[in-house]
Protein backbone atom coordinates (compact mmCIF):
# COMPACT_ATOMS: atom_id res chain seq x y z
CA UNK A 1 0.00 0.00 0.00
CA UNK A 2 1.44 3.93 -0.98
CA UNK A 3 2.56 5.39 2.19
CA UNK A 4 -0.06 8.19 1.20
CA UNK A 5 -3.22 5.99 1.46
CA UNK A 6 -1.29 4.63 4.54
CA UNK A 7 -1.92 8.23 6.29
CA UNK A 8 -4.64 9.41 5.36
CA UNK A 9 -6.11 6.01 6.46
CA UNK A 10 -4.51 6.23 9.48
CA UNK A 11 -5.72 9.38 9.91
CA UNK A 12 -9.24 8.48 9.11
CA UNK A 13 -9.20 6.25 12.10
CA UNK A 14 -7.75 8.55 14.24
CA UNK A 15 -10.18 11.14 13.80
CA UNK A 16 -13.33 8.69 13.25
CA UNK A 17 -12.20 7.64 16.82
CA UNK A 18 -11.31 10.84 18.24
CA UNK A 19 -14.51 12.10 17.15
CA UNK A 20 -16.51 8.98 18.92
CA UNK A 21 -15.28 9.85 21.67
CA UNK A 22 -16.67 13.06 21.77
CA UNK A 23 -19.95 11.31 20.45
CA UNK A 24 -19.85 8.83 23.51
CA UNK A 25 -19.10 11.24 26.31
CA UNK A 26 -21.83 13.71 25.20
CA UNK A 27 -24.74 11.54 23.20
CA UNK A 28 -23.97 8.10 25.20
CA UNK A 29 -23.00 9.51 28.78
CA UNK A 30 -20.03 7.59 29.16
CA UNK A 31 -17.18 9.25 31.09
CA UNK A 32 -15.80 12.49 30.81
CA UNK A 33 -12.41 10.15 30.37
CA UNK A 34 -12.78 9.12 27.18
CA UNK A 35 -11.90 12.54 26.40
CA UNK A 36 -8.39 11.73 26.53
CA UNK A 37 -7.65 9.15 24.02
CA UNK A 38 -10.22 10.97 22.15
CA UNK A 39 -8.13 14.20 21.73
CA UNK A 40 -4.99 11.93 21.57
CA UNK A 41 -6.29 10.27 18.59
CA UNK A 42 -7.33 13.84 17.33
CA UNK A 43 -3.68 14.95 17.74
CA UNK A 44 -2.79 11.46 15.42
CA UNK A 45 -5.11 12.70 13.22
CA UNK A 46 -3.43 15.87 12.89
CA UNK A 47 -0.19 14.94 12.59
CA UNK A 48 -0.71 12.03 10.19
CA UNK A 49 -1.87 14.11 7.59
CA UNK A 50 0.64 16.81 7.82
CA UNK A 51 2.92 13.20 6.32
CA UNK A 52 1.07 13.39 3.04
CA UNK A 53 3.21 14.42 0.25
CA UNK A 54 0.97 16.83 -1.53
CA UNK A 55 2.33 20.53 -2.12
CA UNK A 56 -1.02 22.29 -0.68
CA UNK A 57 -2.66 21.48 2.36
CA UNK A 58 -6.01 22.37 0.88
CA UNK A 59 -5.52 19.91 -1.71
CA UNK A 60 -4.24 17.17 0.81
CA UNK A 61 -7.23 17.91 2.79
CA UNK A 62 -9.69 18.08 0.11
CA UNK A 63 -7.93 14.23 -1.31
CA UNK A 64 -8.41 12.80 2.38
CA UNK A 65 -11.75 13.84 2.19
CA UNK A 66 -12.63 10.72 0.04
CA UNK A 67 -10.99 8.37 2.29
CA UNK A 68 -12.60 9.60 5.01
CA UNK A 69 -15.93 8.77 4.02
CA UNK A 70 -15.17 5.33 3.19
CA UNK A 71 -13.51 4.90 6.81
CA UNK A 72 -16.52 6.14 7.83
CA UNK A 73 -19.05 4.06 6.12
CA UNK A 74 -16.60 1.10 7.36
CA UNK A 75 -16.44 2.48 10.73
CA UNK A 76 -20.41 2.18 10.50
CA UNK A 77 -20.75 -1.29 9.24
CA UNK A 78 -17.39 -2.49 11.83
CA UNK A 79 -17.94 -0.77 14.82
CA UNK A 80 -22.10 0.32 14.71
CA UNK A 81 -22.86 -2.55 12.90
CA UNK A 82 -25.34 -0.62 10.19
CA UNK A 83 -24.44 -2.06 6.90
CA UNK A 84 -23.91 0.74 4.10
CA UNK A 85 -26.74 0.90 1.80
CA UNK A 86 -26.54 1.23 -2.29
CA UNK A 87 -26.99 5.18 -1.85
CA UNK A 88 -23.71 4.96 0.56
CA UNK A 89 -22.12 2.96 -1.54
CA UNK A 90 -22.96 5.44 -4.71
CA UNK A 91 -22.18 8.07 -2.66
CA UNK A 92 -18.53 6.90 -2.24
CA UNK A 93 -17.38 5.83 -5.41
CA UNK A 94 -18.33 9.69 -6.58
CA UNK A 95 -16.41 10.93 -3.46
CA UNK A 96 -13.63 8.29 -4.10
CA UNK A 97 -13.71 9.77 -7.72
CA UNK A 98 -13.28 13.21 -6.68
CA UNK A 99 -10.63 12.67 -4.35
CA UNK A 100 -8.42 11.06 -6.98
CA UNK A 101 -8.73 13.76 -9.42
CA UNK A 102 -7.96 16.30 -6.43
CA UNK A 103 -4.94 14.32 -5.74
CA UNK A 104 -3.94 12.75 -9.34
CA UNK A 105 -4.79 15.65 -11.70
CA UNK A 106 -2.05 17.48 -14.41
CA UNK A 107 -0.85 20.20 -12.40
CA UNK A 108 1.21 23.03 -14.10
CA UNK A 109 4.47 23.57 -12.33
CA UNK A 110 4.99 26.24 -9.78
CA UNK A 111 7.75 28.35 -10.44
Amino acid sequence: MKFWLLTYVGAAVAEIAGCFAFWAWLRQGQSILWLIPGLAALGLFAWLLTLADVEHAGRTYAAYGGVYIASALAWLWVVEGVRPDRWDLVGLLVCLLGAAIILFGPRQPVV
